[in-house]
């Protein structure tokens, strides 16, 4: 195995044995082949920069390169933004470990040498975030490159595998040259992608929401603190804030747009469509620490005659969300509130079964503008899930969830 810092500062011989400069740069063509190094960048003092190419590299070793070619077949170096470049882009910089789920900063990069067709072609293997690649670094120059290595075996490693590796490139220009897949990061959590963002700068934490679909990008901003919510969705264009936001349940949507500047949540209401824009400009109404200001109108309202099956097949017909099943609210003739079914009790009761049956006891109901301490205080005596909002008519208009009730509690903490 070499390593990235061993193979920087390198001299280079072609094959007549002449000096042609040193490595100053390696870069990686992700489009080309993801892992290998494509090309040597090769510098002697005022002459241009030359090209090396995978292919003619004959041999690597700490300190040495030997082309298969002499230095007349080699190209003047020209800039190329579909470049990964190691030294520049990889070493220090700050990367994220989709394996371990944070950030963390690259001290080396580690490189298989693989004979093919008479070359030596380098590959990245993984990057060195411990110990060993710092004091490899520091020493570097100083202690010949064996004894470091033998002092190295000594250190604990911390590596991260090449694959488990997504680069943060918080400038949109370059996004094109790194060409790497964020499915990645979209396969995380959306509260751990929130916990790695709260680390990075204004920048990367833009590049990551850049990069994801709607819903992904949704789901990760509702996982920030209010703070980082805004400076992120001020940021945005209306238009893909609006598509994000009507990914998001109701009141998360209002929650955030409350703390916009007021300029920027009239556009992002005016490209949301009607719908959701409704709904959000009706939670606007209310005051945030009340029950109106935490409740989402996502719910699902049946008759209290229909049966278990209907409501069964009402809920796939129109492809409920899961999060908005914790209660089904029942109504009767006149469209008030009858009663709440735990999702529990749908699951135990027969297909023939009417709701009005399977109703929680006591019924519960608040009206919007009740405090947010006595929607907490009922949540903790009667153990609930969710909690029904109703108008002075006592129609419901909406549900408090535990999810709404825990984050408004940690908010305070």
């Amino acid at each position: 195995m070499l390593h990235a810092t061993e193979v920087l500062g390198a001299e280079a011989y072609d094959s007549l044995g002449h000096f042609v400069g040193r490595v100053k740069e390696m870069f990686i063509v992700p489009a080309e082949q993801p892992n290998r190094v494509s090309r040597l960048l090769l510098g002697r003092g005022r002459y241009r920069p030359l090209i090396a190419r995978y292919n003619q590299i004959g041999a690597v070793s700490p300190g040495r390169v030997d082309l298969t070619t002499d230095e007349s077949t080699l190209e003047l170096y020209q800039p190329n933004e579909a470049w990964l470049a190691v030294r520049k882009d990889l070493l220090d910089q700050q990367i994220i470990d989709t394996n371990g789920r944070k950030v963390v900063r690259v001290n080396d990069v580690d490189l298989a040498d693989q004979r093919t067709n008479g070359n030596t072609e380098l590959r990245v293997t993984q990057v060195d975030v411990g110990l060993p690649a710092a004091v490899r670094r520091l020493l570097q120059g100083v202690v010949p490159p064996m004894a470091i290595r033998r002092l190295q075996e000594k250190l604990p490693t911390r590596t991260i595998r090449w694959e488990f590796v997504n680069l943060i490139e918080p400038d949109p220009l370059r996004r094109v040259k790194l060409r790497l897949s964020s499915q990645k990061l979209a396969e995380l959590h959306p509260a751990d992608l929130a916990d790695i963002m709260e680390e990075l700068s204004p920048a990367e934490r833009q590049s990551i929401v850049d990069s994801l679909d709607e819903e992904t990008a949704a789901e990760t901003i509702a996982e920030l603190d209010k703070r980082l919510q805004t400076q992120v969705v001020e940021k945005l264009t209306p238009g893909r804030a609006a598509d994000i936001l009507e990914e998001m349940n109701p009141d998360e949507a209002a929650d955030l747009m409350q703390n916009l500047e007021p300029a920027k949540s009239k556009e992002v209401l005016g490209e949301m469509q009607r719908t959701e824009a409704h709904e959000v400009e009706a939670l606007l109404r209310f005051e945030e620490n009340t029950a109106g200001g935490m409740m989402t109108t996502e719910i699902v309202v049946v008759g209290e005659d229909a049966t278990r099956g209907e409501v069964i097949d009402y809920i796939r017909f129109h492809e409920v969300k899961p999060d908005q099943l914790d209660n089904i609210i029942l109504i009767n003739r006149e469209a008030a509130l009858a009663g709440t079914v735990p999702l529990a009790h749908i699951v135990l009761a027969a297909s023939n079964q009417r709701m009005a049956e399977l109703v929680f006891e006591p019924l519960l109901s608040v009206k919007p503008d009740l405090g947010d301490k006595e929607v907490f205080e009922l949540f903790d005596k009667y153990n609930l899930r969710s909690l029904t909002v109703v108008n002075e008519g006592n129609c419901p208009i909406g549900a408090i969830t535990v999810d709404d009730v825990v984050s408004r509690l940690r908010a305070r903490l």
